[in-house]
């Protein structure tokens, strides 16, 4: 459940940066800001390995760059479904998933534990 919501957290926050940095996703106000996040929560959590799947042929054939149109198109839901969220078109929402790929990935790296720097301060006595 922690995993999940610091996704969600992330998401929120990626998703705000692209539509405030970029204006690829035109958000109308906060309270369709979180559920949009919540919705992106979902959809990668439960729909996403699902489509992953079927399509990994595709995405072998790709180099894995198919990746990034199933993001799209799960962005692209997400605002279908979401009231109060806008994508222009299926290649905005292509390009805000690569750019939200990008910012999740990077606010992952610096929240994980794998990548933080730890240091140890030995005393002498």
């Amino acid at each position: 459940m922690v995993k999940f919501l610091t996704s969600v957290i992330i998401y929120a926050i990626a998703i705000f940066m692209v539509s405030w940095l970029f204006d690829l996703i035109a958000i109308e106000s906060p309270g369709a800001w979180i559920v949009a996040s919540l919705v992106l929560g979902v959809l990668n959590a439960l729909v996403r390995p699902l489509l992953v799947l079927i399509t990994l042929p595709l995405t072998i054939l790709t180099l894995g760059l198919f990746t990034l149109i199933i993001n799209g198109a799960l962005l692209y839901l997400m605002a279908a479904i979401v009231s109060g969220v806008e994508i222009e078109s299926f290649w905005r929402a292509v390009l805000a998933a690569l750019l939200i790929t990008i910012i999740s990935a990077v606010m992952n790296a610096l929240i994980s534990d794998r990548y933080k720097i730890k240091f140890h301060i030995h005393r002498r006595d």
